[in-house]
This record gives C-alpha cells, structure tokens and sequence, in this order.
C-alpha cells in the first residue's frame, strides 16, 4: 500500500510539472517582428535573427520603403497580420517612431525599442531630438536631395553611424543606403502603443545618431525596462547582436506580466 502511495505521489508530480511547462510555454510569445531605421534595410537584422531562431522563436523583418511614415507603418502592419499569435515588435532608431504607432494592432503585447525614438502623441522624433541634440544633428554629415531625401554623407557614415563596426562594412552600409524622406522625421504621432503596452528600452552609450540621453529620457518616461550597452554605437543592433537578443527575449517571457505605468506629462 505505501508503494502504491508513493507511485500516485510521483504520477502527480509529474502531472503537475507537465501543466506548469504547458502554462509557461503558452505564456511565452513567441513571433517575433523586427523593424528596421533609416538609412538601413532589414539585414542589419541578421545576426539577432540567427539567435532568436536558434532559441526557437519565429521571426518576421519588415522592410520599409521610407518614402514616407504611413507607408512604413503600413508595411509593418502587414507584416503583423501574418503573424499567427502574440507578438514583441522592436524597432531600432526611427524604426522606434514607426513601432510606437503600429504597435497599437492587437497582437502586439510587447514594445522593444533598440537605439531608438519613441515620441508621444503630437510629438515627432524631429521635435524630440531638440531635447537632447545628437553629434549627429550638430554635424555636417545630414545631406538632402532635391526631391526632399534624406542620407548620409559616406565620409561620415561610419563615424556617426556604426563607429564599432570594421570600416570596410561600413563602407558597404554607408553605399547602400536607404534614403529617407525628410518629412518622415516630422511626422507627429497619433496613439503611442508605449502609453498601454509594456516597453523596454536599449541604450547603446557611445550613440553619435540619437543622445543616450534622449533614449533614457524616452524610457523614464515610458517606465521602460532599460539596459545599457557600453560602448556601443548606434549600429548596435549589428555589432552587439547577443545583447539585443537577450533584451527581446526578455520581453518575449514577461511582456504578458508587466503592467504598463507610463509617465504622465
């Protein structure tokens, strides 16, 4: 008789931990969506891909064509749509500013900005970034087109943009770019997603493109989960791909316990 207790006690307890590796994997998001800044694409994306993929996750990159904010937010939207469940959406740089107004789609349940903007209502990121000016916004190397694009100047990409990364890949980013519309950057947002959804903020500290402290600004305000990267350039997102792996898949295994408690002006 004890035997056949002890049997029932150990059936239990495995039935037991059998439930709470069900709950636990069904509390974890899974789909990942990766937005991208300006002057870039989605490749940039690749090595935080591979480790989010490996960790089992399924990731979708949105490619926006920066012609103008609606479009890019519209692209992103498309993306979430084929999405199959909740997911984290990240945006990096003025992929911040696109995410805080697409993230209002239902499936979103999470916010990541990496190196990123994240205005409120009415603000845009050319307004925010008055509040803390960058090396960037101080220098020379913002270049306009006729028609009203937006790029940076390849002498200087490296230095404003992925100081951390080889020159020689630099180089190759800095003659691919993406331009951008200039009117992107102005234009104000409608409904942040930050002011309902739980958000988390990574800053890299040597950022030459967006203040550091712009970005801890934009997280106190958010009451976003922040990390900081020393030593990181604004491209940390390609140099530092494990560190912003571990902050998504942090917000993939809480964003469904986090409360939002966002500042109010």
């Amino acid at each position: 008789m004890k035997r056949h207790v002890q049997y029932l006690c150990i059936i239990l307890l495995l039935l037991t931990c059998c439930v709470h590796a069900a709950q636990n994997e069904d509390h974890h998001v899974k789909n990942i969506v990766l937005v991208h800044g300006a002057w870039v694409d989605g490749s940039g994306w690749k090595g935080v891909y591979d480790i989010l993929v490996r960790d089992g996750y399924n990731v979708s990159i949105v490619q926006e064509p920066e012609t103008s904010f609606q479009e890019d937010v519209n692209a992103t939207k498309h993306v979430l749509a084929l999405q199959d469940g909740p997911c984290i959406l990240v945006g990096h740089s003025y992929g911040g500013s696109v995410i805080t107004e697409a993230g209002n789609d239902p499936s979103v349940v999470g916010l990541v900005y990496i190196a990123a903007h994240m205005p409120d209502a009415g603000e845009s990121e050319a307004i925010d970034g008055k509040l803390f000016p960058s090396d960037l916004s101080k220098s020379t190397a913002i270049k306009k087109t006729v028609d009203g694009f937006d790029y940076l100047d390849p002498a200087q990409f490296h230095e404003y943009f992925a100081a951390d990364l080889p020159a020689e890949q630099a180089a190759f980013m800095a003659r691919s770019q993406v331009l951008i519309a200039d009117a992107n950057f102005k234009t104000a947002i409608t409904t942040p997603a930050w002011r309902s959804k739980p958000s988390w903020m990574l800053v890299p500290t040597k950022d030459r493109t967006i203040n550091p402290d712009l970005e801890r600004w934009y997280a106190a305000r958010g009451n976003s989960q922040t990390v900081e990267v020393p030593g990181a350039s604004h491209s940390v997102y390609i140099s530092r791909p494990k560190e912003v792996a571990a902050l998504i898949e942090e917000a993939a295994s809480h964003a469904r316990d986090r409360k939002c408690v966002a500042t109010v002006k």
